[in-house]
């Protein structure tokens, strides 16, 4: 266990005081992901790529908070943008990861 205090306050009060964008939204979203809320992240990281549509990390971690909240078919898709988005932008390690996981859920949703 991480000894370390939870940032979440600290990112949550950034919010509250206005100071929103797509870093603080994928921040939080990847805390929340990690304290096992996905409903909770997968909110945030909308948010994030809605800031920041070219934001390839926060479109992995979408997906993957959509995954992990039992909403396959929605991590399938944005899965899929996040992939067109990291190959425009020539990130290449970003598109080949999503595309894994994209696979992943293709194979579990036809099996």
């Amino acid at each position: 266990m991480d000894p370390r205090p939870s940032p979440l306050p600290g990112f949550e009060k950034m919010l509250a005081e206005g100071r929103d964008g797509a870093l603080l939204r994928f921040s939080l979203g990847n805390e929340y992901l990690k304290a096992g809320d996905a409903a909770r992240a997968a909110e945030h990281l909308a948010r994030a790529v809605a800031f920041d549509p070219k934001y390839t990390a926060a479109w992995k971690l979408y997906g993957k908070a959509l995954d992990a909240g039992g909403r396959a078919t929605d991590a399938l898709a944005v899965y899929r943008q996040g992939i067109a988005v990291a190959h425009g932008r020539g990130d290449k390690q970003a598109e080949k990861e999503m595309q894994v996981f994209a696979r992943r859920i293709e194979r579990g949703l036809m099996g």
